[in-house]
This record gives structure tokens, C-alpha cells and sequence, in this order.
């Protein structure tokens, strides 16, 4: 049984919330201040967070920055669930390391499916990629540039590993959100921009001079087998 924290204030939110994971058969572990989050989440390692923002006690950003900081916690998947809805705060939240944005009022059914988006290949089969000094472990998800660990978030994970299984390809933006995203998604095009640049800055020396994930002009991405 795969285990969610919930931060959310508002209690009836949090029971709705909690209610309908559970009769999906997920364990729910709810808090409604910011307070007690990363210690919660370092207590019981939940394979998935739902965020809200506009906390008391502490901010929503700043928690999800602090569980990407954290060694042991930064692939946690993060879905922020917020009233704040303009575009410049969707995409503060997925730079600070979100792998989803829902806005309030939602629908309860698609943030089951989002949640679901994110969790779906937690059981895949192990498998290691390796391209020159990179390898990349599906099993413990983890990987490593010069045997040493990158931390990456759940989202860029899946990114580099698509990428990295279909090496020598090149993919638009568009082709990037159905096969990490979905296709129920919200995000946008920019999304994808977002996490390649996150990306390129953990993983070359050189992020303006990329080696790994190459831009085609007027098309998308691609990964480079060799360095």
C-alpha cells in the first residue's frame, strides 16, 4: 500500500481529499500546518506529497525546496494543490521542483489521475542505462555522473530516462508531455523547457553547451548516446 502526505489547512479539503485516496487504496498521512512536513516526511518516507502552498506556520515553496535539498527525499513526487493560479506561480512551482500544479477549485477525479501519473512507474522492472559518464538505475532510481549521485526529482528522472531509452531520437515539447506528463495534462509546452534546463544544470559541465540533451531548432529534444 503506497503511502501519500497531504499538507493541506482547510480540514474539509483535507478529509475529501484523504477520504477518496483511501477508498482507492492508498494510506493517508494529512497535517494541516507546514510545520511538521519535512519531518513527516523523513518519518514516513511517503511515496508521494500533496502540497498546498498558503500554509501556516511555513510556506508550501519553501517546503518543496527543502525536500529537494534533502538526499534522502528529493525524488519524492510533489503535486502543489493551490488557489494561486497565474502562470508566473505555476512555473515558480515547477522550477522550485513540483512535478504537477493543480489549482483550486479542481476535480477530485483528475487529481487521482495525476497522482496516479506520477506513481505509475515506481515498480518498473530494474534497468540501467549508461551513456559514457552517466548511468541511470531504474531500479533504485537513482543516478550517478562520474559514480556520483545526482539528485533529481521524480519528474526529471522520468525525463532522462525516456530520453536516455530512446537515444538518438529526437522528440517535440509536445511528444515530451504525453509520454511524462500524460495526456490529461495542463502544463504547458514551457513545462518541458523547464525541467530540460533543470536537468542540464545537474548533469553538464557546460549547461549552456549541452553534451547530453541536445536541442533540434524548431523541433524538441533529443539525447546524445556519447559524449
Amino acid at each position: 500500500m503506497k503511502k501519500i502526505l497531504i499538507v493541506e489547512d482547510d480540514p474539509d479539503l483535507l478529509a475529501l481529499v484523504t477520504y477518496n485516496l483511501e477508498t482507492r487504496g492508498f494510506s493517508v498521512i494529512g497535517d494541516q500546518t507546514g510545520r511538521r512536513a519535512l519531518d513527516l516526511c523523513r518519518r514516513e518516507r511517503p511515496a508521494l506529497v500533496i502540497l498546498d502552498i498558503m500554509l501556516p506556520e511555513s510556506d508550501g515553496l519553501e517546503i518543496c525546496k527543502r525536500i529537494r535539498q534533502d538526499q534522502d527525499l528529493g525524488q519524492t513526487p510533489i503535486i502543489f494543490l493551490t488557489a494561486r493560479g497565474s502562470e508566473a506561480e505555476r512555473i515558480l512551482g515547477l522550477e522550485l521542483g513540483a512535478n504537477d500544479y493543480l489549482v483550486k477549485p479542481f476535480s477530485v477525479r483528475e487529481l487521482i489521475a495525476r497522482v496516479g501519473v506520477q506513481l505509475r512507474g515506481q515498480t518498473a522492472p530494474a534497468r540501467i542505462l549508461q551513456a559514457g559518464r552517466l548511468e541511470l538505475d531504474h531500479s533504485s532510481k537513482k543516478v550517478r555522473l562520474d559514480g556520483k549521485l545526482v539528485p533529481l526529482t521524480a519528474t526529471e528522472f522520468l525525463l532522462l530516462e525516456f530520453l536516455m531509452t530512446h537515444a538518438g531520437a529526437v522528440f517535440s515539447r509536445e511528444q515530451l508531455l504525453d509520454a511524462i506528463w500524460g495526456a490529461g495534462r495542463v502544463v504547458t509546452d514551457r513545462t518541458v523547457d523547464v525541467y530540460v534546463r533543470r536537468l542540464r544544470q545537474k548533469l553538464e559541465a557546460d549547461p549552456a553547451n549541452p553534451r547530453f540533451i541536445r536541442s533540434t531548432r524548431g523541433f524538441g529534444y533529443g539525447f546524445e548516446a556519447t559524449e
